[in-house]
């Protein structure tokens, strides 16, 4: 597990295993998708942040979310 603070809460992360068809969701687990998901958003903030800073905009909008999840 990653020694990085998670911003998503686990609780989320068990639910989504969950509706996902998880029986049961271990402590551990929970703590990893959490983990795993705040690396991989924080990384598409970064990329939205800078697609907005190309287009010379200090707001981020849903398509530079959108444009940076796809890259």
């Amino acid at each position: 597990m990653s020694e990085k603070r998670s911003i998503i809460p686990k609780a989320p992360c068990i639910r989504m295993l969950m509706l996902a068809g998880a029986k049961r969701v271990s402590a551990e687990a929970a703590d990893e998708m959490s983990a795993i998901l705040t690396e991989r958003a924080l990384h598409i903030a970064e990329r939205a942040k800078d697609i907005a800073h190309h287009s010379k905009r200090r707001t981020i909008q849903d398509e530079d979310i959108k444009l940076a999840a796809r890259t």
